[in-house]
């Protein structure tokens, strides 16, 4: 049987974003604001419940072209709201357009949002060895850092909770716990 980390069970759908997705490195801007978006829309709720709306997030959301998105009007927003496909909070619906265009700005002035966000773990993940789903932290300095300078740029949802949880997702941290075969897959 593979070891997996405890947190993803026996569901299908976890298991299958566990073992391809989470914890690797990625550096494509399309996934980082994807990424972005869906880790702001699961604050207070739990990470199944935005897997399992993923694909239609991606539809209803012009799959996350960020260019696209930074156009949306009240006209659109509206629409997305009465979409029961999504999380239809307004707060973060209304965070995905504002984070597009601050996105923007951020490729405008380092080329890419991946150079900007790397930044924040000096270009290379970093490996953590936590014996146990308990010993990982929620937050850290790093993303505390991310948090404070994204916020300052004008972003939404993205506090350093949020934050950490994004950088596990994109593999800026390999949070994979020692006795999880992906552990030693990406370190």
């Amino acid at each position: 049987m593979t070891q997996r980390c405890e947190w993803c069970g026996e569901d299908e759908l976890y298991q299958h974003y566990h073992d391809t997705e989470w914890g690797v490195p990625n550096h494509k801007d399309a996934h980082l604001f994807e990424m972005l978006t869906l880790e702001g829309a699961q604050a207070g709720l739990s990470w199944i419940t935005v897997l399992r709306k993923r694909a239609h997030y991606q539809q209803v959301f012009d799959h996350f072209d960020v260019q696209k998105i930074a156009q949306y009007d009240e006209h659109k927003i509206a629409q997305l709201l009465q979409d029961a496909g999504i999380i239809r909070n307004r707060l973060k619906v209304n965070s995905t357009v504002t984070n597009a265009r601050f996105f923007l700005d951020i490729q405008s002035q380092y080329g890419s949002f991946a150079d900007y966000i790397w930044q924040f773990v000096d270009g290379e993940p970093k490996i953590n060895h936590w014996n146990n789903l308990a010993d990982i932290p929620t937050s850290t300095q790093a993303s505390d850092a991310m948090s404070k300078d994204l916020k300052k740029r004008g972003f939404k949802f993205v506090g350093t909770t949020i934050c950490y949880a994004y950088m596990q997702a994109v593999g800026m941290v390999n949070d994979h716990t020692m006795d999880c075969f992906r552990h030693q897959e990406l370190s």
